[in-house]
């Protein structure tokens, strides 16, 4: 019998360590730094967090999903060599759209069964830099043709296969799931009061980073940086977290007429980046974040495409002998908020174990960086509260869902 989807199993793989920059709003402070140089600030910053010395690096990958700036092709290289990787240590590019920072780790985890022994891991996305694009005009513009200058920002977030774009397949499982718009706004409200809630308890400031102005030094080549827009001498958090109402969620036009979506019960646009070490657990000379236990990764209708989590979670589940009751806190990215209760009903998921922190509504959603900060901030809540078990998912546009279990290498039962 073929098997549905795809499972990994890792013995020895953990978390050392992971850090990221402030989530912040579409042309806010970060808005003309490029994702390179946000990722080198994670990348450095990791290294100097888990006391590594980034000689010891074995592998870097890199993801970032929208060409933000002229030197993209060459992203995953220079964040390695202007993080201090040693010269002769290969890079590599990753992309699983939304389930790029998941697919990381599990490459990175699946290099630890060859002769890697620390793998550095980096997500970054402009969303501010995406470009206005065309694709037909190499050969010129011919008299009286369309002139097809596009935003690559909007445009990349529409499927032509089922001829919809990612809020239209949230509104069908809306539809699919009998959720009205009060509800979706309901769970908005939620978890932007979560997520206001965990800024002002300070429950990221141990994996957040301050990005300020700086030069990046490598010996022998031109140097790179970060100079912040609008005025800004440091960035210390992030900028979304806001408090909101039912009333003024209520006031927002739905994006398709006949939808229940809205820009405030959809994922907020924001720039930031992450980065994590992964390496053998077995090697860890100090207590590690997390254990990566095993991921799965599960394609599901485009027109669907939110429902994603739900397989891979039942698939990672059933592989691993472990059930629902056995995790102690789940982080599913919130790209749409009738996408998240739909997945809560399909799997009649206690909701009190769910984004406790609030999620992506609340902080917003760099594309390739999500994964990596789901994972970090799922993994410090098993440590604060003693829960053995995490999972992290997301869904993935075309119509793939990707999940990871972590555990809580502190756990005292």
């Amino acid at each position: 019998m073929k098997r549905i989807g795809q499972y990994s199993a890792f013995a020895d793989a953990a978390i050392f360590e992971a850090v990221r920059t402030p989530w912040v709003d579409l042309g806010g402070a970060l808005s003309q730094v490029s994702p390179i140089d946000l990722g080198i600030k994670v990348g450095r910053e990791v290294l100097a967090r888990a006391g590594i010395d980034p000689l010891a690096v074995d592998s870097v990958l890199a993801g970032s999903m929208a060409q933000a700036s002229f030197d993209a092709y060459l992203l995953p290289r220079h964040i390695g060599l202007y993080s201090g990787v040693a010269q002769s240590v290969p890079a590599l590019g990753v992309q699983r759209i939304c389930a790029t920072g998941f697919e990381l780790l599990r490459q990175a985890a699946e290099q630890l069964r060859d002769e890697a022994q620390l793998v550095l891991c980096v997500a970054s996305e402009s969303m501010s830099r995406n470009p206005i694009a065309a694709y037909t005009h190499r050969d010129g513009f011919r008299l009286g043709g369309a002139v097809q200058f596009k935003d690559f920002l909007w445009e990349a977030l529409y499927d032509p296969a089922p001829a919809l774009d990612m809020i239209a397949t949230a509104d069908n499982l809306a539809r699919r799931h009998g959720l009205s718009r009060e509800a979706v706004d309901r769970y908005a409200r939620d978890s932007h009061q979560r997520a206001l809630q965990a800024q002002r308890d300070g429950a990221w400031v141990d994996e957040i980073v301050t990005v300020d102005n700086q030069v990046f030094e490598l010996e022998g080549y031109r140097p790179r940086g970060i100079s912040l827009a609008r005025r800004a001498d440091a960035v210390t958090e992030d900028s979304h977290p806001r408090s909101t109402t039912l009333a003024a969620l209520a006031r927002l036009r739905a994006v398709h007429p006949d939808g229940v979506q809205t820009a405030g019960n959809s994922c907020a646009v924001v720039d930031g980046a992450a980065a994590a070490l992964v390496g053998r657990a077995s090697a860890c000379t100090r207590p590690a974040l997390a254990r990566l236990l095993a991921s799965a990764v599960v394609g599901v209708a485009p027109e669907f495409m939110g429902i994603g989590p739900v397989p891979a979670i039942r698939l990672l589940l059933q592989r691993s002998g472990l059930s629902l009751d056995d995790i102690g806190r789940f982080e599913i990215n919130e790209a749409q908020a009738a996408q998240v209760l739909a997945v809560v009903q399909e799997l009649e998921l206690d909701s009190g174990r769910l984004n406790v922190q609030g999620g992506s509504l609340g902080l917003g959603h760099p594309l390739a960086a999500t994964g990596v900060r789901l994972v970090m901030t799922l993994a410090r809540q098993l440590r604060a509260h003693n829960l053995r078990y995490g999972i992290a998912a997301a869904c993935v546009g075309g119509g793939q869902g990707m999940a990871l279990l972590i555990e809580n290498p502190a756990y005292r039962a």
